[in-house]
């Protein structure tokens, strides 16, 4: 679960989910924030609210600060149902919600390719609260390079990723057919029995596209969201749906003709539990350099302690703010500025240039 920290006197909170959102800086490191810095403030997407950088242990970094997301990720919100059915048109609801940050994302040719639960938390815990999308440590521009990185999480990438060849940003739809998958039923369509991260069996079968639809958890599922599966779940990305056609899909689009039909999801969810956990956080690539740190360290340096210091103002007096508030596209986020709010806090910020 993420850490959270309120900083009453202005009025936002700091989500660190584990040690993803505290980079040491680089430049792989602030690509990561400027991507998720471009697509903040995108429709079901977890906003940046400001970025600060100091030293640390010797080491350049950067302190992510973003939205409260304090109702935890996909799969856990649906395992603390108990009994409680979940249907397949909350299914499709949730679908829908990826399917828009995705096309959000999409729409500025930025491949996430790292969309699995983990990475969808909800602002709250309330009924109404609304699923986002974080976590941009992956995400690449795709306009002018075809990408050809090995990144993802094993479970839910798609086979050109796993090959030498070039792919692009339709990776991500075979990642929204892994999560559709699971919502409808409860476990992967791909998945290894030997108990690797990823095994040579379960390459195979992700290049093959074989999976199928057991009973009794597809049983009562609808043809149509098998249908929608398929179409994602197709080995050849040209031959894979867009994110436009996804979101046009009936499926996705006429939810009050999605049946309510009861599933098997949150069962599954519950009785593999330990399985799913053990699961999380597999990547076999990451391209950011996380930093190791204690919740009760504020990393700075003099290594002041977050339980012992008002986060208000000591956070600000002690970290270069180096981001503006989202204001929209089109201007430079290293600007370096540092609001009035923040000023009167912390007499001792500096303004700065960070190096790009």
């Amino acid at each position: 679960m993420p850490s959270h920290c309120k900083n009453e006197a202005l009025g936002m909170c700091g989500s660190w989910p584990g040690v993803s959102q505290l980079l040491y800086d680089s430049p792989k490191a602030r690509q990561e924030v400027d991507h998720h810095w471009q697509a903040s403030g995108g429709p079901h997407i977890v906003r940046i609210l400001d970025v600060y950088e100091n030293m640390h242990r010797g080491k350049r970094c950067l302190l992510i600060v973003m939205e409260c997301m304090e109702g935890g990720e996909l799969f856990s919100r649906i395992q603390e149902r108990g009994n409680q059915a979940f249907t397949e048109r909350e299914a499709a609801e949730i679908m829908r919600d990826i399917g828009t940050a995705i096309q959000f994302l999409h729409s500025w040719n930025i491949a996430h390719r790292d969309v699995k639960p983990e990475n969808l938390l909800y602002t709250s815990k309330e009924k109404d609260g609304v699923l986002k999308l974080t976590d941009f440590g992956f995400a690449k521009e795709t306009t002018h390079n075809a990408l050809q990185t090995p990144c993802y999480t094993p479970y839910y990438v798609a086979p050109e990723v796993l090959g030498p060849e070039k792919y692009d940003k339709s990776c991500d739809m075979w990642s929204l057919g892994v999560i559709m998958y699971i919502l409808l039923c409860g476990f992967p369509p791909f998945y290894s029995n030997t108990g690797q991260a990823i095994s040579p069996g379960m390459k195979r079968r992700i290049r093959l596209g074989q999976y199928g639809f057991p009973n009794p958890e597809w049983s009562e599922v609808s043809e149509d969201a098998k249908q929608l599966i398929r179409l994602l779940l197709k080995t050849d990305p040209t031959e894979r749906l867009t994110i436009t056609q996804f979101m046009n899909h009936p499926w996705i689009n006429q939810l009050m003709v999605v049946p309510q039909t009861p599933l098997h999801t949150a069962r599954v969810l519950q009785e593999d539990k330990d399985h799913w956990d053990d699961v999380k956080e597999k990547a076999t690539s990451d391209s950011r350099e996380p930093v190791s740190w204690d919740s009760e360290e504020l990393v700075r340096t003099g290594e002041t302690s977050i339980k012992s210091t008002p986060l208000g103002a000591s956070l600000v007096a002690q970290w270069l703010r180096i981001r503006l508030p989202m204001q929209g596209h089109g201007f430079n986020p290293w600007s370096g500025k540092i609001p009035h709010a923040v000023e009167q806090l912390s007499p001792c910020a500096t303004t700065m240039e960070p190096a790009l």
